[in-house]
C-alpha cells in the first residue's frame, strides 16, 4: 500500500471533526424513482433460482445471442424500490447525519406518496415529473435503465418559471453547500451554473462549496460537453466548485476536451481539471480515487469488497462523504478518504452509515485492505 493513502487516510483521522454540527445543505435538480432488480441466471423451481453474478456474464449471453441472430430472454426480479437521482441519494445521507437538506428537483405534480413519505419532513420543492431507473445489480457493477422525467428540459428560464430565482437565492443563503446533478440528465445545467454565478452576490450567506456531478456524461455529445465547460470555471470565481465524476466519466469528458486517448486515471483527471479549471477535480474508482486541485494530484486507494450489498448508488455515497469532508475542511486526499468510506460502508452493508460509522471506517481505512 503506498504511503500517500496511509498519510491521507491518518490526515483524515485527524481532522474529521467529532461533532459537525447541523448545518442546511442543498440540492437540486433532480428525482428518480429506483426498481432495485437481479437477473435470474438458472431457476429451478417456483421458489428457488440462482442470481446472474456478474454484469460480465450479463454481456456474454448478450454477445451470443447476437452471434446466433436470436433474440434474448431473462427473467429479472425487484429487490426493493427507493427514491434515487443526486437529490434524494445525498438529502437521504445528510439527513441520517441531522443536516437539514433542502430537495429542489422532480419530485411529481403533486409530489408523488414515495418522496413525501420520506422526505416530506424536509424542505422539498418539486419542479416536475421524477424519472424512473431500473437498477439492475450485479457483483462487478450495474446496468441502469432509465425514463429521463422532466430534468432533460430543465434551464435556468425554467427554474425561474417552477420556482423562481429569489425563491432559489433565499434556500442558499445560509446553506454549507449546494450540489448539483446530473449534467448527462440535464443536458442545459449549464445555464443553471452560469446563472447562478450571476446571482451569487445576491447571496448574503451563499454556500462556500458547490458540488457538481456530471453523471453518465457519455449521453452528451462531445460539442455540448464541450460548450458547456465554461460555466464550471466562471462559476468558481465566485465559490469553490468540486467536480466529482467515476472513472468512466472522467475518461469521457477527458477525451472530449483534450482529445481521444489511452490516459492513466490520474492523466485524464488532470485532463479535465485543465479544461474545466474547478477548485477540485476527484475522479472516484473501484480501486483507488484521484483528486486534482491547483497544487497537484493525489491518489488514495480504496478497500475492495468482494461481494458488496449493493453498488447502485455508490458513486452518490461517495459524493456525499465527500461533501461532508467539504464542509468539515478535510484536506483533498484526506476528503476523498471520507469519500471512500461513506461509500465502502454502504456498498458492504446496503445502509446509510452514521457519522460513528463513517468515522470508525476511516479510523480503521488501513485495515480494511
Amino acid at each position: 500500500m503506498e504511503g500517500g493513502t496511509r498519510r491521507a487516510a491518518d490526515t483524515a483521522s485527524e481532522q474529521l471533526p467529532d461533532d459537525i454540527g447541523p448545518r442546511r445543505v442543498v440540492f437540486g435538480f433532480d428525482g428518480y424513482l429506483d426498481r432495485v432488480r437481479e437477473v435470474v441466471a438458472d431457476r429451478t423451481d417456483p421458489t428457488s433460482y440462482e442470481r446472474l453474478p456478474r454484469l460480465a456474464d450479463f454481456r456474454d449471453r448478450l454477445d451470443r445471442s447476437v452471434e446466433a441472430g436470436s433474440s434474448l430472454s431473462y427473467e429479472w426480479l425487484e429487490d426493493g424500490r427507493r427514491t434515487g437521482g443526486h437529490t434524494c441519494h445525498l438529502a437521504r445521507a445528510f439527513g441520517t447525519w441531522d443536516f437539514s437538506p433542502t430537495l429542489v428537483g422532480m419530485y411529481g405534480d403533486p409530489v408523488r406518496e414515495t418522496f413525501e413519505r420520506e422526505f416530506g419532513d424536509y424542505d422539498l420543492v418539486t419542479l416536475g415529473e421524477p424519472g424512473v431507473t431500473d437498477a439492475v445489480e450485479f457483483d462487478d457493477g450495474k446496468l441502469m435503465l432509465t425514463e429521463i422525467g422532466d430534468t432533460m428540459a430543465l434551464d435556468w428560464d425554467g427554474l425561474d418559471d417552477r420556482f423562481g430565482h429569489d425563491r432559489l437565492v433565499d434556500r442558499l443563503d445560509g446553506a454549507a453547500l449546494l450540489g448539483v446533478g446530473y449534467w448527462s440528465e440535464t443536458p442545459r445545467i449549464p445555464t443553471v451554473l452560469t446563472g447562478l454565478r450571476d446571482r451569487w452576490a445576491d447571496i448574503d450567506a451563499p454556500p462556500e462549496t458547490v458540488l457538481v456531478d456530471p453523471g453518465d456524461v457519455r449521453k452528451l455529445d462531445a460539442d455540448r460537453l464541450r460548450s458547456g465547460r465554461a460555466a464550471i470555471g466562471e462559476l468558481t470565481d465566485v465559490t469553490d466548485v468540486v467536480v466529482s465524476a467515476n472513472r468512466a466519466e472522467t475518461d469521457v469528458l477527458a477525451d472530449a476536451y483534450a482529445g481521444e486517448a489511452d490516459r492513466e486515471f490520474a492523466a485524464a483527471a488532470e485532463a479535465v481539471f485543465d479544461a474545466l479549471e474547478p477548485t477540485w477535480f476527484v475522479g472516484h474508482g473501484i480501486d483507488h480515487s484521484v483528486v486534482v486541485t491547483a497544487d497537484g494530484t493525489e491518489r488514495v486507494s480504496v478497500p475492495a469488497v468482494d461481494e458488496p450489498e449493493m453498488t447502485t448508488s455508490s458513486g452518490d455515497h461517495f459524493n456525499a462523504g465527500l461533501a461532508l469532508a467539504r464542509i468539515s475542511g478535510l484536506d483533498p486526499a484526506a476528503a476523498v478518504v471520507v469519500g471512500n468510506a461513506v461509500a465502502g460502508h454502504f456498498v458492504r452493508t446496503a445502509d446509510q452509515p452514521s457519522l460513528d460509522e463513517v468515522r470508525s471506517f476511516v479510523d480503521d481505512y488501513m485495515a480494511k485492505f
